[in-house]
């Protein structure tokens, strides 16, 4: 791209701040392609734990990184610290996820909606929740001049809910890196689990434990086919968000056999999430709705076998056929498990499943999009 004159961009990266969350991977993603490719975009980042976006973007500068002064209560910042760095900065254009503060005079935003999953699945979210998010959602997103979320199915429902044409919400998906898949890799990655974690040839689960992510249903499938008899274990990664009574009794009750090879980590660290991918001998994502749905993915592009939802916004996923199935469907869940352990899809499958997915979901090409929307929003390059 030729460039006229640079384009002055302020990212909003509270969400580094906190624990791990997707739109963490979404900035990280983007925003290391175009650092590394635009130069004619200079981006600065918010947050009040600089350290952690530093260590995020090392190719930043470190005058690149403004500090929040406001830690609580977060929204605070929208009306203090972030219109002041506004101001101060003079920015072309700002980069909110959900929530941006009233307009400042010669700025655009632009805000990222990735999914309003709490008005489709009212029983997962408690009515404050909604309540508290869905006037600064509305707000901020008809008011910003570029609207932007993850997924065709989670632009369909915010055009629905907020009053927005479709056609003025531009879909910008997650993407998903490219990763080593050879048989020493491989080799390598599950001694590696096995020796740190002492766990190998398991069903694998990576995400947040909350009701719609459906943790339940796949523990009941594993205990049904008695899998821990077969020497299979079941691991689940991730945080519990929100409490599961069902999953809570159900783990509670666990023999002291089935507790042996039940294994859940809160977290892992980037490698060793890497590694579980490609350790694992299925993956299975029996999640109940998604804006997006990366998990899945990744696995995937560790060539290993994934048992899927086909619900919300993956029903996009349909390489994964004919593991993409409706988790509701009594049985399913079940019968897809003990087919996909007993006959593997073959290698080649695997690839091509690889393939399709990095074709569809790369960052280059999410960023790229990305770009051309600060361009033709700022008019500042040719």
């Amino acid at each position: 791209m030729d460039n006229a004159k640079t384009i002055r961009i302020f990212v909003d990266a509270h969400s580094f701040d906190t624990g791990y969350q997707g739109t963490q991977t979404f900035l990280l993603g983007l925003y290391t392609h175009l650092l590394k490719h635009h130069p004619e975009l200079d981006i600065y980042f918010g947050a009040y734990h600089t350290h952690r976006i530093a260590r995020a973007f090392p190719m930043l500068s470190p005058d690149r990184i403004l500090t929040y002064r406001i830690k609580s209560p977060a929204l605070l910042r929208y009306f203090t610290d972030i219109p002041a760095l506004l101001r101060k900065h003079r920015f072309d254009l700002a980069h909110f996820q959900y929530i941006a503060p009233r307009s400042q005079p010669g700025c655009r935003y632009m805000v990222t909606i990735h999914d309003l999953l709490f008005n489709d699945y009212t029983t997962a979210f408690s009515a404050f929740y909604r309540r508290s998010r869905n006037p600064l959602f509305r707000r901020s997103i008809q008011q910003a001049a570029i609207k932007t979320t993850v997924s065709a199915y989670s632009r369909e429902r915010i055009a629905a809910q907020y009053g927005i044409a479709p056609a003025l919400l531009r879909v910008i998906p997650n993407g998903v890196n490219r990763m080593a898949t050879d048989a020493l890799t491989r080799a390598r990655a599950i001694a590696a689990i096995k020796e740190k974690y002492n766990v190998e040839g398991f069903v694998l689960y990576t995400s947040r434990a909350e009701p719609r992510k459906n943790h339940f249903a796949l523990l009941e499938a594993w205990l049904n086919l008695k899998l821990y008899e077969k020497g299979i274990p079941l691991v689940f990664i991730g945080q519990q968000s929100l409490s599961v009574a069902a999953l809570a009794q159900k783990i509670k009750a666990l023999t002291p056999r089935q507790q042996a090879q039940f294994h859940w980590l809160p977290q892992v660290n980037g490698e060793d999430l890497d590694r579980f991918y490609l350790a694992a001998k299925v993956f299975v994502y029996p999640s109940l709705a998604e804006g997006f749905g990366i998990p899945p993915l990744e696995a995937a592009m560790a060539e290993v076998p994934v048992i899927c939802s086909n619900t919300t916004a993956m029903a996009a996923y349909d390489f994964f056929a004919p593991y993409h199935i409706d988790p509701q469907q009594p049985g399913i869940l079940e019968e897809c498990l003990h087919r996909i352990i007993e006959n593997p899809p073959a290698p080649e499958t695997l690839a091509a499943i690889a393939r399709t997915i990095h074709e569809q979901y790369n960052w280059t090409k999410a960023a790229e999009t990305l770009c051309q929307l600060f361009t033709l929003n700022t008019g500042l390059c040719n």
